[in-house]
């Protein structure tokens, strides 16, 4: 009779990539430990052991998403462009990302998050580098950087947040998402131009 060997960064694997498409689909309190267990072909108290509460979980899963998000995306002030275009790739090849700051959204509001000193410190870093534009006369010191980037941000995102009404505003075609894409990085182009 063979041994079944336990593997628990594999388990760990499952169980994040589970977790990260129940919180996508249900937010955090629609979502089902029992049924990212059985998704994850795990023990429900694995879970707790290995991520703790429902809520730690999320934010584990948005942590990660973000700092993967982070590595892959680094601001570029000098290619505003380029960085609009990637960013606007990598929400359309991983929408999961949005859709969980959504439900972030809708189940914190304003209130503080459980890393939200963490997550300053992030954007701390990508707003310094639009303000290492702006120092440089790269792109406009008309807006601050924060409110720069937050707006850049809402432009490559919002397409891919809400599908539904990119279709029914201007088409749904390939041929539309590129003239809309276009659009985008124009807005972006005017809210940086010097």
């Amino acid at each position: 009779m063979a041994v079944r060997v336990r593997d628990p960064e594999a388990t760990k694997a499952r169980i994040f990539e589970a977790a990260v498409a129940e919180f996508a689909r249900y937010g955090i309190a629609g979502a089902r430990i029992d049924r990212i267990a059985t998704e994850a072909k795990a023990n429900k108290q694995l879970i707790y052991a290995y991520f703790g509460n429902k809520a730690e979980l999320f934010a584990c899963v948005l942590e990660k998403r973000m700092l993967d998000l982070a590595i892959a995306l680094p601001v570029d002030g000098d290619d505003i462009e380029g960085w609009m275009d990637r960013v606007m790739d990598y929400h359309a090849a991983h929408p999961e990302l949005l859709r969980l700051f959504f439900w972030e959204g809708i189940e914190y509001g304003t209130a503080e998050l459980p890393d939200e000193t963490e997550r300053q410190d992030h954007y701390a870093r990508k707003a310094a580098a639009i303000a290492d534009a702006q120092a440089r006369g790269v792109i406009s010191d008309e807006i601050p950087p924060n409110d720069l980037l937050f707006m850049l941000l809402a432009l490559a995102g919002w397409s891919t947040v809400v599908p539904q009404m990119r279709r029914i505003l201007t088409g749904s075609e390939d041929a539309d998402r590129e003239r809309v894409r276009a659009s985008v990085k124009a807005a972006a182009r005017r809210l940086t131009a010097k």
